[in-house]
């Protein structure tokens, strides 16, 4: 309806005065082609992610904290405490300034976990790691041999090499034989420690590599990255009455160690799923059955029910190897057990 005051003369005259640029026209956003070259940051600075908080990474770049964010570039890629991180925009580290990590350098050493053992859904938990430190209590909690198992499946597959850390062997000292009993046809380096003794022998372990500790709440873990690294401030706290350890931990973070090298202090875990690892994959741990374990048919899982296993055939009750199969197997069984179990 016309409006008050409004000529149709006028309109027609104002139509006939109109021209393209009276006319809004809004751009087209996908009408220009993205260009998949990406910057090559030639520029950029190698860190060393020491903590991951919600979308920012804490890195030590040339021995300066630098707080980053995730680049567009790198999309769903993860970043973890150990990756190795090439960073660009401000590296000054002073507060407030924010960098940006662009690219992820090629990792070894990944410890892999799933969320249990019908999940094949793995992660990352920490990455370049050299030594995968079982902290695990002789008691109060009591020593779980199904877990330590588990963690043991967990280096195998990463190809790191494994450290059992007895924790409270002033309480049940009588239970370190048994546990060695136990491992004793394992390639696994045994250690204990007390409260109130030096730390000599498990400093030297850790000397000059990437270490990270894993193992149940309670155990000790960040007590032990308290008394390494002076200054750590690592939360701790009591053991429930029911024997089960409080989660004080909430975080992953790396510490450098006095001595040399770096140790990885992980929240308390319940479970540890393998559900991505394979008997072959677990084979790489023990090189005198792998060279066996070629003649297998394919698909061979390796477990003496299928009576067609090259193991059985080739490693009989007397020989030398015949201890190593038990473990191995032992190992692998551990894989088909419930976390509730250990």
């Amino acid at each position: 309806m016309p409006q008050p005051g409004w000529d149709a003369a006028d309109g027609a005259d104002d139509e006939e005065e109109w021209d393209e640029d009276d006319i809004k026209v809004r751009a087209n956003r996908r009408s220009r082609p993205r260009t998949k070259i990406r910057p090559k940051h030639a520029h950029a600075q190698e860190g060393f992610v020491t903590a991951v908080d919600r979308g920012r990474y804490t890195c030590i770049v040339d021995g300066v904290v630098v707080t980053a964010m995730k680049a567009r570039e790198l999309g769903k890629q993860s970043i973890v405490v150990g990756d190795r991180a090439a960073l660009v925009g401000d590296r000054s580290g002073n507060p407030g300034t924010l960098a940006r990590i662009v690219r992820i350098e090629p990792r070894h050493g990944e410890l892999r976990r799933s969320a249990d053992d019908e999940n094949a859904t793995e992660r990352v938990v920490v990455a370049n790691v050299d030594q995968l430190v079982v902290v695990a209590s002789l008691i109060d909690p009591p020593l779980r041999y199904g877990f330590v198992d588990r963690c043991l499946v967990a280096a195998y597959d990463a190809g790191v090499a494994p450290v059992l850390c007895l924790t409270k062997h002033d309480l049940a000292p009588e239970l370190v034989a048994e546990a060695r009993a136990y491992y004793s046809q394992l390639d696994l380096t045994i250690t204990t420690t007390e409260p109130d003794a030096p730390l000599d022998d498990l400093v030297e372990l850790l000397r000059d590599k990437e270490n990270v500790f894993f193992g149940h709440s309670g155990v000790g873990k960040s007590t032990l990255v308290n008394r390494l690294v002076p200054g750590a401030g690592r939360a701790v706290s009591e053991v429930r009455s029911i024997g089960k350890g409080s989660h004080t931990s909430t975080s992953t973070v790396s510490f450098a160690l006095p001595g040399g090298g770096w140790v990885i202090d992980t929240p308390g875990v319940r479970s540890f799923g393998l559900a991505h690892v394979t008997a072959d994959s677990i084979l790489k741990a023990f090189p005198e059955l792998l060279e066996v374990a070629q003649d297998c048919p394919r698909g061979c899982t390796h477990t003496p029910e299928i009576g067609d296993c090259a193991l059985d055939a080739a490693i009989g009750p007397e020989d030398p190897r015949a201890g190593r199969l038990a473990s191995f197997r032992r190992v692998l069984a551990s894989l088909h057990e419930a976390d509730t179990k250990n």
